[in-house]
């Protein structure tokens, strides 16, 4: 027997060999407890493993630097009683509580805790209670001959246990892998503790927050890589009248489940790009007074592939533009990202000026041509819900632009307002700091069309676009594409089950001209190395300095931005999706919130046109490391996943391709295609 330690801090692993023939597998957790002895389901559970664990502020998501980053070494044995030992190695005191009694651990001093017992890593703070699980042996031999001399019923009831004996193998299986993938980040070295902790200090206050936008909640990382992360609940809260959850995948039982506040809400419409076959299942599982809705697509091999919400409430609406399918992989497995603003009903009596973001989402739902259906508001009214209900709430202080695609041939009038072109007309009306002339273009995304040399050219030239403070064009930047390596999938939290969503075949992926612009995936820095990316961006950067950041639900294909057609006076695009746009802007707060009461405070200076005077917002990274002060622009930082600037493929290195065969196993052991 094979026994494998691993730690979730990432800081250290054991493993043993045997050559016994049972499976032993005792599976112990450290509990968060919110009041002494209730469970915080908040906290995710930290796991023990047999041999040396490290536990401390990098595996415990709070903020308290009394915390060291090595608090607690917990020794976990190879018996099945459950015991473990544990040893204080930061300069507080911890105490253990077991039974009736209390005792004050100091620096060196250990003791071996059981079942049950609970760990202060502060003296009356942060309690943590042992739990161990499980502990049994299996001799899969036996219950073969078992099998042969029981009857049906007996039968079937050790097939069970030679099925539960059979996960075990598999778990130890997995944590064998994970130690090997473990050795080999070892092997190259620690991360620096500024590269390590950078996402852990990412708390824009709530005034801020429409400003930047947040990453998603992933399953399996330590508590700091998942600071100000957010789920599904984080943004579908409070008294939500009507939500419109527009989306490409929808798991109708996975969303009722993750999400029980849409069971109180009187209507949801539900925008969908399902296929036909998934739609019957759809509309028997949905509730009574949920309506699904799949816009037309007049071109073929499009798709309705945009990720957004809008909750209406009572004082205001939510809008959210997302990056994750409506299905539980995306929202706990994968590397995602989230923007959200909450804006006010309009004064009746205030000015009728439309915003540029009012116009852009207007022109986008009509494009959807939504089932109308009608809403009794209370203290409002009755009202029909469509387009045009929307342009009853008040959007001048939006924060970024919204950059939309919608199906068809577009020319005329129409030429730059969707696609690429649409994000060309935005960024030439932009003036930006001249260290941004000619400076590099990052495109990162989840799925590869099929490209050509020409397309690339007359796509680099719309994000290429904008002028600098001399009027001078900003000039063509040289973009990298940032994409999973074949042993970035292998070695995933989801091993090579993550590239199913990074969907992309030899034809596309393995073009010779593309070679010049593959860059690794790397997130060390806000712990998603192994998270693989379903997120969309496009930024154009000098350093960690960024001139505007795009995140979208478009992939990097003709099908999302669009193609150029009869001498470039007509844009064809085939799909649905959305992005929103952040650009230096001037500085305010955003005070109103749709849960929280809040009113507006009457400020309306949330353009975001950057034109020259007065101070702006600087757009930066995790890992820009400038000085703030008062006579400098307001510095906000954006938590990009990956780091800035990516390294190039190796000759090594093999970008990722769903439908080639990989025969090395991945962290659970598998081949693909399974």
């Amino acid at each position: 027997m094979r026994l494998v330690t691993r730690c979730s801090s990432g800081g250290c692993y054991s493993q043993s060999n045997s050559t016994s023939s049972l499976v032993c597998v005792s599976v112990l957790y450290l509990v968060a407890l919110y009041d002494h002895r209730s469970p915080y389901e908040e906290v995710p559970k930290i796991p023990i493993f047999q041999g040396r664990n490290i536990v401390g502020r990098n595996s415990i998501p709070l903020i308290d630097k009394r915390l060291s980053r090595k608090h607690l070494t917990i020794i976990g044995g190879s018996s099945l009683d459950g015991f473990v030992n544990v040893l204080v190695e930061g300069t507080n005191p911890v105490v253990i509580r077991s039974q009736d009694q209390r005792k004050k651990l100091f620096l060196g001093e250990n003791l071996k805790i059981r079942n049950g017992d609970v760990i202060e890593f502060i003296p009356g703070h942060h309690l943590f209670k042992y739990v161990a699980v499980g502990g049994e042996k299996k001799t899969p031999s036996l219950n073969k001959q078992k099998r042969t001399y029981n009857s049906e019923g007996s039968n079937n009831k050790l097939s069970e246990g030679e099925s539960l004996s059979r996960k075990r193998i598999q778990q130890v299986s997995q944590d064998e892998a994970f130690a090997r993938n473990l050795q080999v980040e070892l092997n190259n070295g620690p991360v620096h503790k500024t590269s390590s902790e950078v996402i852990h200090q990412f708390n824009p206050p709530n005034d801020k927050l429409p400003l930047t936008f947040r990453l998603m909640r992933v399953q399996g990382l330590p508590g700091w890589a998942n600071t100000n992360a957010v789920t599904i609940r984080d943004v579908i809260q409070g008294d939500v009248l009507i939500a419109v959850l527009s989306n490409y995948m929808v798991d109708m039982d996975w969303l009722n489940s993750a999400c029980p506040t849409l069971k109180k809400v009187p209507h949801v419409l539900v925008i969908h790009g399902e296929s036909d076959d998934k739609l019957e299942y759809m509309e028997r599982s949905k509730p009574a007074n949920w309506i699904m809705h799949k816009p037309p697509l007049p071109i073929s091999y499009g798709t309705h592939h945009s990720k957004a919400m809008l909750l209406v409430y009572p004082h205001g609406v939510r809008v959210i533009v997302h990056t994750a399918n409506l299905i539980h992989v995306d929202w706990n497995n994968k590397s995602q990202g989230l923007w959200m603003q909450d804006f006010p009903w309009k004064d009746q009596s205030g000015s009728s000026k439309v915003s540029g973001f009012e116009s852009d989402l207007i022109d986008y739902l009509s494009a959807l041509k939504l089932l109308e259906f009608n809403a009794s508001l209370p203290g409002r009214g009755n009202f029909k819900i469509n387009a045009s209900f929307f342009k009853k709430f008040d959007y001048s202080s939006a924060t970024v632009r919204l950059i939309a695609s919608v199906p068809g041939y577009h020319s005329g009038a129409n030429l730059k307002k969707w696609g690429h072109m649409k994000l060309r007309s935005v960024l030439q009306e932009c003036i930006f700091d001249k260290e941004f002339k000619k400076s590099p273009l990052i495109y990162q995304f989840s799925s590869l069309g099929s490209l050509d040399e020409k397309w690339m050219s007359e796509f680099a030239f719309s994000v290429s676009s904008g002028v600098s403070e001399d009027r001078m064009p900003l000039g063509l930047g040289e973009p990298l594409i940032i994409w999973p390596t074949v042993e970035d999938v292998r070695c995933s939290l989801e091993g090579y089950a993550a590239g199913s969503c990074i969907p992309s075949p030899q034809k596309n992926v393995e073009r010779e001209f593309l070679k010049k612009y593959w860059a690794k995936w790397k997130a060390n820095h806000t712990g998603r190395s192994r998270a693989m990316p379903h997120i969309k961006t496009f930024t154009r950067y000098n350093g960690q300095n960024l001139a505007w950041f795009l995140l979208t639900s478009a992939n990097l294909s003709k099908a999302a931005w669009g193609a150029l057609q009869k001498k470039n006076s007509q844009l064809m695009i085939r799909s649905y999706e959305l992005g929103v746009l952040f650009l230096p802007s001037k500085q305010h707060s955003y005070n109103f919130s749709c849960t929280n009461n809040v009113k507006p405070s009457g400020d309306k200076s949330g353009s975001t046109n950057n034109s020259l005077g007065g101070k702006r917002t600087e757009l930066v990274t995790l890992a820009w490391q400038g000085k703030r002060n008062a006579d400098t622009n307001e510095v906000i930082q954006l938590p990009l996943p990956y780091e800035l600037p990516p390294k190039r493929y190796t000759s090594e290195d093999i970008p990722w391709c769903w439908d080639r065969n990989y025969v090395e196993e991945d962290v659970y052991g598998q081949v693909w295609p399974r």
